[in-house]
């Protein structure tokens, strides 16, 4: 990253931020509380595990934390997010109370609550040396792994929401993800019968996100399927759960061969869009771009742009209107989306933003280790 660039100086900032954020987060914690929440970075199948689930976590909670060592690791994850991201975040978070009233408070004790949301530090914040950050309980997670104290891999980034829309007083709702849902939706509508049939995989949404949780983007992947070796540790606690959805839902086998993820993209790409429908696209990028802090965000549209926005595709599965179950995916070069809005009568959201070349830095670390050993 050329740092004379005001964008890349920026970023860097960003960068240095984080760093002093997480070791002032550190040098706050009892030895006890430091052995919980930092990582090797070498732990390779520790700092590639992410989870939407409400499970028990490695890392430090905010409940095991006092209150000053809950602000110090809320500057580290606020300097991950922008104002917006945050504030989501935020609402997600506390949404876990909302869940826990609407299922009768009669669920496990560590089953919902937002205090169960953890902070792991992976290595040594290090200018020089790679090292990562994750921030992750049920329906957020973030992971940013950093290389030579300027590169930063911000995928996979998570956001959830059950229930993805609550009555407050009056006839207002509360909806934190509400933009990825209707943007997606106004899209949809936007195209001619033609696109629509293009753009449409199937009328049955799959159960959830195909790729789950998966460690990284696997070709040919589909919720419910044994995995592989390399990711069976991490989406194994949603196949039991995929598989009774599948039955209790019908879907056809050729229902779930329509949303089986391939490197080549399905559905309509922006190119074959007109202005219009590719503005709602844009827009639509920019809610999943813009959970990160602007400098960051701007790097990562403009990477967008240069491998091409008009080869982004737009597919979708389900219903076309609102609580009728529904997934899509925007798919382009090094850029994968993923949403799902299925579950509790189509008020329960999953979305993803993922690279399938580099998340948790794989591609990065990968020219970083390159470079470090030939010198």
């Amino acid at each position: 990253m050329n740092t004379s660039n005001p964008v890349g100086a920026a970023a860097t900032q960003v960068v240095q931020q984080m760093g002093e954020a997480a070791a002032n987060f550190l040098a706050a914690l009892s030895t006890d509380q430091r052995a919980k929440a930092q990582i090797d970075f070498s732990d390779q199948d520790e700092r590639t595990s992410w989870y939407y689930t409400p499970i028990e976590r490695r890392g430090l909670p905010f409940g095991e934390m006092d209150r000053q060592q809950q602000r110090l690791a809320q500057r580290l994850v606020t300097s991950g997010l922008s104002r917006g991201g945050w504030v989501t975040a935020s609402t997600i978070m506390g949404l876990e109370n909302t869940l826990d009233g609407i299922e009768g408070w009669t669920t496990a004790l560590w089953w919902r609550d937002p205090r169960l949301y953890y902070v792991s530090i992976f290595g040594t914040p290090d200018a020089k040396q790679p090292w990562g950050w994750r921030f992750e309980g049920h329906h957020v997670s973030l992971n940013y792994t950093i290389v030579g104290g300027q590169i930063v891999a911000p995928t996979p980034t998570f956001f959830g929401s059950n229930p993805a829309e609550s009555p407050l007083i009056g006839t207002q709702t509360l909806r934190p993800l509400a933009g990825i849902e209707d943007l997606a939706r106004e899209l949809m509508h936007a195209l001619s019968e033609e696109q629509q049939a293009q753009t449409l995989l199937t009328t049955v949404a799959p159960p959830d996100m195909v790729m789950l949780n998966r460690p990284y983007v696997v070709e040919h992947a589909l919720p419910g399927e044994t995995p592989g070796i390399a990711d069976s540790r991490a989406v194994a606690t949603n196949f039991a759960t995929m598989e009774r959805m599948y039955k209790e839902r019908g879907l056809a086998p050729e229902d779930l061969e329509a949303v089986r993820y391939s490197s080549t993209p399905r559905g309509l790409a922006a190119h074959h869009m007109n202005d219009a429908q590719r503005q709602v696209l844009l827009a639509l990028i920019g809610d999943y771009i813009h959970r990160m802090p602007d400098e960051l965000a701007e790097i990562e549209l403009n990477k967008l742009h240069q491998l091409g926005i008009e080869n982004i595709h737009f597919a979708w599965a389900g219903g076309l209107e609102r609580r009728q179950p529904h997934y899509y995916r925007l798919q382009g070069p090094r850029f994968l989306v993923e949403y799902d809005n299925t579950q509790n009568n189509a008020n329960h959201i999953h979305s993803v933003w993922r690279n399938p070349h580099d998340d948790f830095g794989a591609d990065l670390l990968a020219q970083h280790y390159a470079t470090d050993h030939k010198h």
